[in-house]
């Protein structure tokens, strides 16, 4: 669970502190995606499992919170490897 949350951190910061000229996902949430945050994984990684990336970039607590729609700033597939890697996840 401590890795989960240090991923979790990760993202988060990632999300909040990337400045806007550099490298990551920027991804416009829709009114469909509101409550399925593996749609968002779907369109953005091709890879609904990777739900937990859009919930921490969104700054949710839980699944059940709505995801409003906004401009998310997301990491790329090679820097979600490297955050999961210093997060102890693989």
């Amino acid at each position: 669970m401590l890795t989960e949350a240090r991923l979790y951190a990760l993202i988060r910061s990632l999300a909040q502190t990337t400045p806007a000229w550099a490298t990551a996902i920027r991804y416009h949430t829709k009114p469909d995606e509101r409550f399925d945050l593996t749609l968002v994984a779907r369109r953005v990684y091709g890879l609904p499992d990777e739900w937990p990336v859009i919930m921490a970039a969104a700054g949710l607590q839980s699944v059940d919170e709505p995801l409003n729609e906004q401009l998310l700033v997301l990491p790329t597939l090679e820097q979600l490897q490297r955050l999961k890697r210093n997060a102890g996840v693989i």
